[in-house]
């Protein structure tokens, strides 16, 4: 059973972890690359319009030249924490499936979303995406917060969705709040040389991107857990 319930996650990790990949090439991938270019120096943004740095060009070149044919480094980074978040799943799925419930595509679909909420969306409320250059709090505080809210938002929506009663309800929604209402580590000054637009761009299709791995891991982990029986 063990190496079925490997195998249905590592099919499906590699599926949506080739889509995030190509998402993230097409999307996230050149406002990273734009961003370097304040980060280095190549471009500002202060006192209005961008102004470019012919001093720096040689050496943004030398950036974009260097990055565009790792394609696969994308790639192999995607598929690997898909694969990481789908052996998750499949654990949670066992777990489900030992109390009664029924793994189908539309379960898995459900998961997905609540996987987008748990690690991607809840987290983002506090911590943003971040660019190269951007402004933020010690690196330690934000690992501490980021890892807590991803196991309180877990634990919540788990009390929430499989609740029976107020109570259980209840407390799913504290544990949601919680480490919102503690608050995130943020920056003593938001002094990050990166266009404020260009990090609200990231974001959203940083979020977006996400959204859309997550929905098809959920989708793909739940075909392959049925297909491969996994729990049989």
């Amino acid at each position: 059973m063990l190496k079925k319930l490997v195998a249905s996650a590592l099919y499906a990790g590699f599926a949506a972890g080739l889509i995030v990949a190509a998402l993230q090439l097409l999307f996230t991938v050149p406002v990273i690359l734009e961003a370097e270019k304040y980060e280095i120096g190549v471009l500002t943004h202060f006192g209005g319009a961008a102004q470019g740095h012919a001093a720096g060009e040689e050496h943004s070149q030398a950036i974009q030249s260097s990055r565009n044919p790792y394609w696969w480094q994308t790639t192999l980074a995607s598929t690997a924490t898909q694969c990481g978040f789908a052996l998750i799943m499949v654990a949670g799925f066992a777990l489900a499936t030992s109390r009664g419930h029924q793994i189908t595509p539309r379960v898995g679909l459900i998961w997905g979303i609540a996987g987008f909420f748990a690690f991607q969306l809840l987290p983002a409320a506090g911590l943003s995406p971040e660019l190269p250059g951007s402004a933020a709090a010690d690196l330690a505080a934000r690992q501490v917060w980021w890892a807590a809210t991803v196991a309180t938002s877990i634990g919540g929506l788990a009390l929430i969705g499989f609740g029976r009663n107020w109570m259980a309800w209840g407390a799913g929604v504290g544990l949601l709040a919680l480490p919102h209402l503690l608050g995130a580590p943020q920056p003593e000054a938001f002094a990050g040389v990166v266009p404020p637009e260009l990090a609200a761009d990231f974001a959203g299709k940083a979020l977006a991107v996400a959204a859309v791995g997550w929905v098809a891991l959920g989708l793909f982990t739940a075909y392959f857990w049925q297909k491969e029986g996994a729990f049989r």
